[in-house]
């Protein structure tokens, strides 16, 4: 979906998410394989777990430990759409050289065409630093800036060998059921090659967010880039939902494709505890992100009210 649908949903879901927090609070696909299911833990939690969540594959774990303090259908494969690019921004910070000045390519014209993708708006020829091209990559859930990323970081400029780096880096951190096809989730060269599960995108986003520059990207609402020779002025919005409606929201990142419905890694802090999370097809529309949000928001209060003055 373009940038610009996706900045006005957006503004909608900022409004709707802050009434469902201040309140309190289509039909899934078959998984790619197995039958998943929710560990004894989250099981036994699920009759006293957050009400009215609507994800059917979710799961609330505690940042610093990773205990699962509730999940539903938290191992099964699902399709995750641009929470991908957590995996793409992950290769390029371990890689590091963030100043590095990386020229966009003109590829980005025919890619983001064919799967009429959401964009950072970026044009061929400019030249800006990979550290710039995160923030495109991280906040409007630029699929421009991923593409210039994996041909810079890819060996030898192949997004192919960038994409097995991706694949790599999975089995090094033991996401044993997480395949990667494409560097920003979209349906390449099918809407189910890409995929992961609750519990692997929750372990992933917990190294991620060990990096401080990552957790610095993703806790931002808004960039500025001023114009300058190399390139135009751009100002990226962040898409999460929760950022600045949810009290100690830190990110994380949206996912969209048809078939991965509207999905949410998320982390939030209160009181010094940190939980993380995550929603998949929460709701089937390009414009679900309401309720995607209003999913983490419930886990969220729900988590927090369970770790309220435990050590």
């Amino acid at each position: 979906m373009r940038i610009a649908g996706r900045l006005a949903a957006g503004a909608v879901v900022a409004g709707m998410v802050a009434g469902l927090i201040v309140s309190g609070g289509s039909t899934a696909r078959a998984a790619v394989s197995g039958t998943g299911g929710s560990r004894p833990a989250g099981a036994r939690a699920a009759a006293s777990g957050p009400a009215g969540v609507r994800s059917p594959w979710a799961e609330l774990a505690d940042m610093a430990t990773g205990r699962d303090l509730w999940s539903r259908t938290s191992v099964t494969e699902r399709p995750i759409g641009s929470i991908t690019k957590v995996m793409t921004a992950y290769v390029v910070l371990e890689a590091g050289d963030l100043n590095r000045v990386i020229t966009v390519p003109s590829g980005i014209i025919a890619y983001d065409d064919e799967y009429d993708a959401s964009t950072a708006g970026l044009w061929p020829g400019e030249r800006l630093t990979a550290g710039q091209l995160l923030y495109a990559l991280l906040l409007p859930s630029g699929c421009d800036a991923a593409y210039t990323l994996a041909t810079a970081y890819g060996a030898h400029g192949s997004r192919a060998a960038f994409i097995a780096t991706m694949n790599a880096t999975a089995r090094k951190l033991g996401l044993t059921k997480t395949h990667f096809s494409d560097f920003s989730g979209l349906p390449d060269p099918g809407e189910y090659t890409t995929y992961s599960t609750a519990r692997d995108l929750v372990s992933l986003g917990r190294d991620a967010m060990r990096l401080p520059e990552f957790r610095r990207l993703v806790a931002t609402a808004t960039y500025r880039l001023p114009a300058t020779r190399n390139h135009g002025a751009y100002v990226w919005t962040n898409l999460d939902p929760l950022l600045g409606t949810f009290p100690g929201a830190a990110g994380i990142k949206t996912g969209f494709t048809a078939a991965a419905g509207d999905c949410l890694l998320f982390a939030a802090d209160r009181g010094g505890r940190e939980l993380i999370g995550v929603v998949l097809d929460s709701s089937s529309s390009p414009t679900g992100l309401p309720a995607a949000g209003a999913d983490a928001a419930a886990m969220l209060d729900w988590g927090f009210r369970q770790v309220a003055g435990s050590p």
